[in-house]
């Protein structure tokens, strides 16, 4: 069994964003001869997912929030911390994107702690570094 990333946010595949395809095509092949799979999946609207997320936790999934307030990273130290990631949590991780009005307060400032990360580059002087 491989190593599984999911990419959970809130919003709709439109298919008109070809930079994006050709992103993913990009990144699918390099992946290829990884054991690790990356999978997107769209929500309609934050109750979905708050409830995919809770489930992921449940099966023991690390869970990382992209949020814009959240601590940024080099590529270095990301990549540390993805494979660490990993490894808590059983092979499993999930990045959790919000909608337009951002992360969802119950998964901001839930009972579970989980990471909070930035992957922006315009705030450097505003976050802390990991």
């Amino acid at each position: 069994m491989g190593m599984e990333v999911k990419i959970r946010m809130v919003g709709r595949k439109n298919g008109g964003e070809k930079w994006l395809e050709s992103a993913y095509s990009t990144y699918d092949t390099r992946l290829k001869s990884t054991n690790l799979s990356v999978s997107t999946q769209y929500h309609k609207n934050d109750i979905e997912l708050i409830k995919n997320v809770e489930g992921d936790e449940n099966k023991s999934h690390t869970v990382v929030l992209l949020d814009p307030l959240g601590k940024m990273c080099t590529s270095e130290v990301f990549s540390d911390k993805m494979y660490n990631w990993l490894e808590n949590g059983g092979s499993r991780l999930t990045f959790v994107i919000g909608g337009a009005e951002g992360l969802p307060q119950e998964l901001r400032n839930g009972e579970k702690k989980r990471t909070k990360l930035s992957l922006g580059m315009s705030r450097r002087g505003r976050h802390n570094m990991c």
